[in-house]
């Protein structure tokens, strides 16, 4: 397989810019349209997608469906579907019709347009579907009661004394940014036929009790359909006094008729195994197997099963890459996968023989993938450009097929970007990037970002959340480098943060600045602000007391601050004792104390701002107000921005602007870019 280690990145081409351009803004960033994850037809000629747009008046996303010709070269898309009063989405091709989600419902429309058909009449709401391959059956998951018979949501009278005080005996009390409520995400067949799909359907997960998807992240990649309709595959963690340390989701295989309970078929893997997928023959479910329990990014590796006989293959154990997304090519002889490596996410064949990986595309981010007849179409954005859709041919360039933002990009000059490399902790190679803003003469200072997970990678993609161009068009040039924890660059590499929360990447980063600011002279080296969230937020606090000259100053979103008051206050367990030796607190506090940051608050001195969400159960706000008591209480320039309607992330419109306002504006502030007006 052939790595690309070029010196720089290659930028997905957007519209032309003209001789006068003008940089991203905030304003662009938030109003940019933003595509869905495909759905194609299987003889290839039509794809359908959502859409989403920015209603700011409303302060959200709203969605329409667009589809588009492939059989036509150069077709535009074409809106199939869109009232400005509802939200369609979630579009599914089967035959010729399109089945999509609006209003708590599922409706149809065929695929050439016409008057759209609502199917369902349950009541209760639900969470997404998935229409059989033969048209004649919907799954459907949705929030019921564990054991409910059917989607019917019963009445519960409430006692008037009963109070608004919520009880609990085991944990998950609350997860992401949901207080539990006892209900589980469980399946629902219901049958499709010529009325429409009425009625409450048949539960089919039977007497196991846990969240079919997975909660808070999984959706329909969790659950397939065999080809003829007849069974239903999923992923499930078995619910209990173990589920807030557990990491244990298994595949389970049960008929679509509910006729028996469903059968464990990866019992003997006590890790993570998710995204079944069946091959169009039929004869071969593949998926992704973690190998360590408690391990949230342990590799995965691509597996697969005989339906048959029931024998297993570790189809790419050889592979040292994790992957990412799985989709089988339409003879049922390779499968398409997705997966980190070195700062890029390609779009990967790998023989279902051999287990050979052959490498099909190089530059940019591969974050969907639709299967056709003549190859794969993918959504593909990079860090100078939002995803747009291509065509896959061979290892050849990809065709584009969409340019949904041109018309708002039109005159916006994007940031050039380059790679870096150079030797960091553990004399390892370590990869960062540098983004220069268009146009810049002379030097400028520096926004230096740390990425969250901590096994997560600073890699060439788009972001909404914490967006390089959008720094650059600012004003400044960002630097971001993939310290040891990180992902694409094997297991070891990624592993080597476990116990190590301030060593190496401490290091790689004290050494990555060094490298970037001599190698790119345009840099303003003395004149820098470091800022991260998450286990970014983190490190901004283990620098405030580890590296405190270095920065004009920091920015510290929902970043952990007491390490002991983590391990107590955040909701999924497994993560945060994994990271320090798999110990809980009380058994090893010392690991936990080790990079703790509070212990070192009488060394604060950088200006910091710091931001969480109340809605944050992964890191609780009170981690971001402890950190800004610590800063007022040194009285230590800081400010305090808090989201009452935001989780761990900032997704609202207006939140967003805030947000992106207060962090510039802190920066331009601390390194005199403007005037101050805080």
């Amino acid at each position: 397989m052939r790595m690309l280690l070029s010196a720089s990145f290659v930028a997905l081409a957007v519209a032309a810019a003209p001789a006068f351009a003008r940089p991203l803004t905030i304003e662009d960033l938030t109003m940019l349209s933003r595509i869905g994850t495909p759905t194609v037809s299987k003889d290839g000629r039509w794809m359908v997608w959502a859409q989403r747009e920015t209603d700011l008046d409303a302060d959200r996303g709203r969605f329409d469906l667009w589809r588009l010709d492939l059989t036509k070269p150069g077709a535009a898309p074409e809106k199939l579907l869109a009232d400005p009063q509802k939200d369609e989405n979630d579009p599914q091709i089967v035959g010729n019709t399109v089945y999509f989600a609006m209003d708590d419902a599922i409706w149809s429309v065929p695929i050439t347009g016409g008057t759209p058909r609502r199917l369902t009449d349950f009541k209760g709401g639900f969470n997404g579907f998935k229409v059989a391959p033969t048209g004649d059956k919907i799954v459907v998951w949705a929030d019921r009661l564990p054991g409910a018979p059917s989607l019917e949501e019963p009445m519960i009278r409430k006692r008037a004394d009963a109070g608004l005080g919520r009880t609990y005996d085991q944990l998950f009390v609350r997860h992401w940014d949901t207080w539990s409520d006892g209900k589980r995400s469980q399946l629902f067949v219901l049958p499709l036929t010529a009325a429409g799909a009425r009625g409450n359907g048949k539960a089919v997960v039977g007497p196991l009790v846990g969240d079919t998807p997975s909660k808070p992240f999984g959706g329909a990649e969790e659950v397939s359909w065999s080809p003829d309709g007849k069974t239903l595959y999923f992923a499930l963690r078995e619910a209990g006094r173990i589920e807030s340390t557990s990491t244990n989701l298994d595949i389970f295989e049960v008929p679509a008729d509910g006729s028996r309970a469903p059968v464990n078929l990866t019992v003997d893997n006590k890790a993570t195994d998710n995204q079944p997928v069946v091959s169009p023959d039929g004869r071969t479910l593949a998926w992704f197997a973690m190998r360590r329990p408690g391990y949230e990014a342990d590799r995965q590796v691509l597996m697969l099963r005989d339906l048959a006989t029931g024998r297993m293959t570790s189809l790419t154990e050889k592979w040292d890459r994790s992957v990412g997304s799985i989709a089988w090519a339409p003879d049922s002889r390779s499968l398409y996968v997705t997966a980190d490596d070195t700062q890029e996410t390609p779009l990967f064949r790998v023989d279902a023989k051999t287990g050979q990986v052959t490498r099909l595309t190089q530059q940019g981010h591969v974050g969907a993938v639709a299967v056709t007849p003549t190859g794969p179409i993918i959504a593909l954005d990079s860090l100078t450009a939002p995803a747009d859709f291509y065509r896959v041919a061979g290892s050849g360039t990809p065709q584009r097929l969409t340019n949904v933002n041109a018309a708002k990009l039109a005159g916006i000059d994007m940031p050039t970007v380059e790679r870096f490399s150079f030797t960091g902790a553990n004399n390892d190679t370590v990869w960062g990037y540098a983004v220069k803003p268009a146009n810049s003469t002379g030097k400028v200072p520096i926004a230096y970002m740390v990425h969250g997970g901590p096994q997560g990678s600073s890699n060439n993609s788009w972001s909404y959340r914490w967006n390089p161009a959008v720094f650059a068009g600012a004003g400044y040039g960002l630097v971001a480098v993939d310290f040891h924890g990180s992902t694409g660059y094997g297991q070891a590499f990624t592993d080597s943060i476990r116990n190590n929360w301030g060593g190496w990447p401490l290091e790689d980063l004290k050494k990555g600045l060094s490298a970037a600011t001599t190698k790119f002279t345009w840099l303003d080296a003395d004149n820098a602000c470091a800022l991260g969230a998450s286990y970014g937020g983190y490190m901004m606090n283990w620098i405030e007391g580890q590296w405190p000259d270095r920065f004009k100053c920091i920015v510290q979103h929902d970043g952990v601050f007491d390490a002991r008051a983590m391990a107590y206050e955040t909701e999924e367990l497994w993560f945060d004792e994994w990271e320090h030796g798999g110990k809980t607190y009380y058994e090893d506090p010392e690991a936990f104390e080790k990079w703790n940051p509070v212990h070192h608050v009488a060394k604060w001195k950088t200006p910091q701002l710091v931001i969480t969400g109340e809605k944050d159960f992964r890191i609780p706000y009170t981690q971001g107000l402890a950190a800004f008591t610590a800063l007022q209480r040194r009285g230590i320039p800081s400010r305090l921005l808090v989201f009452p309607n935001e989780n761990h992330w900032v997704l609202k419109p207006k939140n967003s602007r805030q947000w992106y306002r207060e962090v510039i504006g802190w920066m331009d502030k601390w390194t005199g870019k403007a005037p101050a007006n805080q």
